[in-house]
């Protein structure tokens, strides 16, 4: 073997962080890859408002009337364009508790039912996804844990690496093993068949995240690099089904000046904007950046965000004021919401969908794999660490580290705390076992 020294050192470092992810990137796969399905999903919960005749339709103000009417003190929000002929719109209320409710009307002005945004699977799954249940402590921990397993995955690159170079068990496992060695080959095998795609999914979900999407925003914003909002969410707040509750007071119980509803909605239909299309009036709040100020305005919502568009439209006379389309972005930030699509499987279909299904299956399966080979080794009542190196570490791994952790602060901070520990640790032994000879003399 090239360096010994230094692999033992790179795979008890795999070995420590992947016993660390393992229960976590079981639930963040498993959760991720409910989430791909999240229109399927959608247009499951509202199976019963949608397909329904498109005899007698009425306005969209008689709508918007009818929701109010039910639902009396509420606050207008938005209005979602049905995504066919015949399916209920959708209008979304801020309730007099604060709460917020998508209330479904027919063609025909009749109030079919409400949903809560909040209570929906897709949420729920992506509060999951993103915080654990556990807020903004949550969220830093997924972060932490997608650091992590980023370093997990860079370590088993190179543990991967035959030596000497053997195509079977390398590109494929050799399936004539049997028992761990077997298992060994299947591990490393589908773990580097999956290593770009999973990679590419952690790096794209850090502009969401905390720590590092703070970092990012603050880059992005104060040192001049990028010019105009993000239209992505960060922290706790940033699962991707995120409402704009801070923001929902603003919003008007009905429009009160100017063109009716019906004629924006009009305009928004004209455009023919990728669902889920929303038409928001002024002062409306929105899922992304502030509320819309003084001007209607229509736009597309869709998880594909290469089709994401807006049109704004003067009040008074419904003249168009601006319209900002995916091409009218800095190449950061398309490069980011490419990377968003492609994290939740719509860049391009249920082709997406599906590679992404099959690599969150695939890191299930390596992790699980890895867990076996595991306990299968270790010694009985022992953890079963593989054994340190003690030469120390050579000057570009000093880099290759450093590196890490200034891209990943909490992989930085987290190693920084474990070096401190195991040093504390060492000394504390050491100190133990000096005073070993003198306790047995006493």
């Amino acid at each position: 073997m090239a360096d010994t020294a230094l692999y033992r050192r790179v795979w008890r470092w795999h070995f420590y962080a992947g016993l660390f992810v393992l229960p976590f990137v079981l639930i963040l796969s498993a959760t991720g890859a409910v989430y791909l399905f999240k229109p399927q999903i959608d247009r499951w919960e509202e199976s019963a408002f949608r397909g329904l005749s498109a005899e007698g339709a009425v306005s969209a103000d008689a709508q918007l009337e009818a929701a109010l009417e039910a639902y009396p003190g509420s606050r207008f929000n938005h209005y979602r364009l049905p995504e066919a002929p015949g399916d209920a719109a959708m209008l979304q209320l801020a309730l007099p508790g604060g709460e917020l409710a998508e209330v479904f009307v027919s063609p025909q002005g009749e109030v079919l039912g409400a949903l809560d945004p909040d209570a929906r699977i897709a949420a729920t799954v992506a509060r999951i996804h993103g915080t654990l249940l556990l807020g903004e402590w949550g969220d830093r921990l997924v972060e932490l844990v997608a650091s992590w397993t980023i370093v997990m995955i860079l370590s088993g690159l190179y543990l991967w690496w035959p030596r000497p170079f053997s195509a079977a068990g390398t590109f494929w496992p050799r399936l004539s093993l049997r028992g761990r060695p077997l298992l060994r080959d299947i591990h490393r095998v589908t773990g580097f068949w999956i290593s770009g795609l999973v990679l590419v999914m952690l790096a794209s979900g850090l502009p969401w995240a905390g720590v590092w999407g703070s970092g990012f925003k603050w880059a992005r914003t104060e040192l001049g690099l990028i010019e105009g909002p993000q239209d992505w969410k960060i922290g706790a707040g940033a699962e991707h089904s995120a409402h704009a509750h801070g923001a929902v007071a603003h919003a008007p119980e009905r429009p009160s000046h100017g063109l009716p509803l019906s004629a924006f909605v009009a305009r928004a239909e004209r455009e023919n904007l990728a669902f889920p299309a929303l038409v928001l009036p002024p002062h409306a709040p929105q899922l992304f950046g502030p509320p819309t100020g003084n001007e209607w305005t229509a736009k597309s919502q869709a998880q594909n965000r290469p089709l994401v568009r807006s049109v704004t439209y003067d009040p008074l006379t419904g003249a168009e004021t601006g319209r900002r389309g995916f091409a009218d972005q800095h190449p950061i930030d398309r490069a980011v919401n490419y990377g968003i699509a492609w994290h939740e499987g719509q860049l391009f279909g249920l082709a997406n969908q599906l590679i992404g299904l099959a690599t969150a299956l695939a890191l299930i399966a390596v992790t699980v794999l890895g867990a076996a080979m595991w306990w299968k080794r270790r010694p009985r009542g022992a953890l079963g660490a593989p054994r340190g190196a003690e030469r120390p570490l050579g000057p570009w791994l000093w880099v290759a580290v450093a590196v890490l952790a200034i891209l990943l602060p909490l992989f930085g901070l987290s190693l920084l705390a474990v070096l401190a520990a195991e040093f504390l640790w060492n000394r504390l032994r050491g100190a133990m076992r000096r005073s070993e000879p003198q306790s047995s003399h006493q």
